[in-house]
């Protein structure tokens, strides 16, 4: 029997960051940023998902330090960013115009842009406002945050995890079950503490339960996870309810603006929390972007189908200057 290595087997061994700041891009909000790997390497920017849940230290690991700049930071109102779980200020053009800020402030002239589940929404959205910013795309668990989508973390889990949604509806008032995110918005932007951190850890629960094709068992909370679940809670709900600031179809009729870069799309057979249909959907409409459909695995980043297939699209680009050979790429 063929073994299954563990995800830190697949990934690069750990690294710290060489530097790493705080960026004021406007009078309330300030970002946290980190580099590491080669400072005269190939700029890659990471975008973590959520919105809401923020770099961690593995997320370094998707790269060949030996090659890469690599960039991570925190979106507005998440992980190290302040303040933590602010919507104000908080949307989509927002976030595309924090990441020219950073790209400026660190004088890069363009980079690889590797997103996830939100973070490829904001990949999307990112490099069709800047496609002349952008070297090529990594993107996984694709998600355009389109009604039925949002409809389908709402209603359509419970048709796979029904203890899970049915847990997560429980902590409402049975008058309120009906609209879930409305009645999550009420409670995670309330003014009592105790009610908004009981919605905010009921919220990343739900969510943390149907990431992996094997569910894992959730940790105890404690202090810091409950500020992630907090930033986590805010984000997603505020963005799902504004439909993530886009026009009807906006990523994928936006397209044709990036066509001609090199992009690896890599997606969850099994994923529940962003289904198959949207990154087919994504593939159709770019059907230059390699597309790899991974069998045993759902929505998390660190499955080992997931995990290896973005280490090998990210190792293919440092090989090839993009995930085709040169000459094959459209005019």
């Amino acid at each position: 029997m063929t073994r299954t290595p563990p995800v830190s087997e697949l990934l690069y061994p750990p690294i710290a960051p060489h530097r790493s700041g705080m960026l004021a891009v406007d009078d309330l909000h300030t970002l946290y940023w980190e580099e590491c790997g080669v400072p005269a390497g190939v700029p890659v920017l990471f975008l973590h998902g959520g919105p809401g849940s923020g770099c961690s230290p593995v997320h370094r690991r998707f790269f060949d330090p030996g090659h890469y700049r690599i960039v991570l930071f925190d979106q507005r109102g998440a992980g190290r960013s302040t303040p933590l779980g602010e919507v104000r200020g908080n949307a989509t053009d927002r976030l595309v115009a924090d990441i020219e800020r950073l790209r400026e402030h660190l004088g890069i002239a363009d980079w690889l842009v590797f997103g996830g589940s939100w973070g490829s929404t904001l990949a999307l959205a990112y490099g069709q406002a800047h496609p002349e910013r952008c070297r090529g795309f990594v993107l996984r668990g694709i998600f355009l945050c389109t009604p039925p989508e949002i409809e389908w973390f709402v209603h359509g889990m419970r048709w796979f995890f029904p203890e899970a949604h049915d847990e997560w509806v429980a902590a409402l008032p049975a008058s309120e079950r009906d609209d879930p995110l409305s009645a999550y918005a009420q409670r995670l932007f309330g003014i009592d503490d105790g009610p908004r951190l009981q919605a905010a850890r009921a919220w990343r629960n739900y969510e943390d339960r149907c990431v992996q094709l094997r569910p894992q068992p959730l940790a105890a909370p404690d202090a810091a996870s409950d500020l992630v679940a907090l930033g986590v809670g805010r984000l997603e709900v505020h963005y799902f309810q504004h439909q993530g600031f886009f026009s009807d179809d906006q990523l994928i009729r936006g397209v044709d603006r990036i066509r001609h870069l090199p992009a690896s799309i890599v997606q969850g057979r099994y994923d529940v929390v962003c289904p198959p249909r949207t990154a087919w959907r994504l593939h159709r409409a770019w059907p230059g972007a390699a597309f790899e459909l991974v069998d045993d695995a759902g929505h998390s980043a660190f499955e080992p189908g997931i995990a290896r297939a973005l280490v090998a699209a990210t190792d293919r680009f440092r090989d090839t200057g993009g995930f085709r050979p040169a000459g094959l790429l459209p005019e």
